[in-house]
């Protein structure tokens, strides 16, 4: 079928269709991805490759399948290389807080963060069951498995497909999927954290939290903010592989190499893979103007913080989040 005829074909309620899967589509690439631009360029791609072979969908699965499908061959064709993603965690040990930067890393090796409304459907209630397996955590654990065992996870075990969909998606027999998957929740028992961020926007205590920290850090208070720190706390700043571990540690980096972000403004963000997160800018010469310094993401766990993450990477970050490149204090 020609361009022209197979642009008579696809109707705008079929190109509607494909948009009403693009945020689960979307998710789905992040997790096998680990990077928010991959994702939505998968998306597309898939959207682009469903659009070229309409013709030949002819119902005999659900479109939401079919679309995986695609999608599936989309991000193994984008993962067909040794290279994975990580965080700094990862790579190595916790360094020492008065160790200077390293340089920094390619934006190919870090797990990136994705706004909730790229990943988050409308339906609260999707929201809850999947925002545990959008965490950083999960993502980067993801990121230990072979490309087809990530897939085949995820399929089955966060998308609930069964054995012979998931079979079919990767021309695979079920014998073989159910093989993979239980040589994939091995792995991932050996390298997923065992507790999850729990961030409940319900709970007040946890809302409080959040807002304790947003205080002691624009007042760059480092004793009323290692309050709030877990005994084992992380602090990343990807594209440095360089990281640091415990509450008196993370004052001495904010202290020292870290002092950059003094007199900082933090803009509340409707959320990144489920974690509370803000847009965090900095003093500029400029008196009352600021400039982007990271998307700052928190881990929870329970009523205090276990994961502070600096993406530093506010060129391509803060217009994802769709946050101005600059902030001017009111006159």
């Amino acid at each position: 079928m020609n361009d022209s005829a197979r642009s008579a074909t696809l109707t705008p309620d079929v190109l509607a269709s494909f948009e009403g899967h693009r945020r689960e589509l979307c998710a789905y690439a992040y997790r096998m991805l680990g990077s928010s631009f991959e994702a939505e360029d998968a998306v597309q791609e898939t959207f682009t490759r469903a659009w070229k072979s309409y013709d030949s969908f002819e119902g005999r699965a659900s479109l939401r399948s079919w679309l995986y499908r695609i999608a599936t061959n989309v991000c193994l064709d984008m993962l067909d290389g040794p290279q994975r993603r990580a965080r700094p965690m990862d790579l190595n040990g916790p360094g020492s807080p008065d160790s200077p930067l390293p340089p920094p890393q390619p934006d190919y090796v870090w797990i990136e963060p994705i706004p909730n409304a790229l990943a988050f459907g409308a339906d609260p209630a999707e929201h809850a069951s999947t925002k545990d397996t959008l965490r950083l955590a999960f993502v980067a654990a993801c990121q230990h498995l072979p490309a087809t065992q990530r897939a085949i996870l995820i399929m089955r075990e966060v998308l609930r497909f069964s054995a012979n969909e998931t079979a079919e998606a990767l021309t695979m027999s079920p014998a073989s999927v159910n093989s993979a998957l239980q040589r994939a929740r091995a792995t991932m028992s050996k390298v997923q954290p065992s507790d999850f961020d729990d961030f409940d926007e319900s709970d007040e205590n946890q809302r409080k939290l959040v807002d304790n920290f947003v205080s002691a850090f624009e007042a760059y208070d480092m004793d009323a903010l290692t309050t709030l720190l877990k005994a084992d706390v992380a602090l990343s700043m990807p594209p440095f592989d360089l990281w640091v571990s415990g509450p008196a540690n993370v004052a001495e980096f904010m202290l020292g190499t870290g002092s950059a972000c003094k007199g900082s403004k933090m803009i509340r963000l409707e959320g990144a893979n489920g974690h509370a997160a803000f847009g965090h800018y900095k003093p500029s010469e400029e008196p009352g103007v600021y400039v982007p310094w990271s998307i700052t993401v928190l881990e929870l766990d329970g009523e205090t913080i276990a994961g502070l993450n600096f993406f530093l990477d506010t060129d391509k970050l803060f217009p994802l989040f769709d946050l101005p490149m600059e902030l001017r204090e009111s006159a």
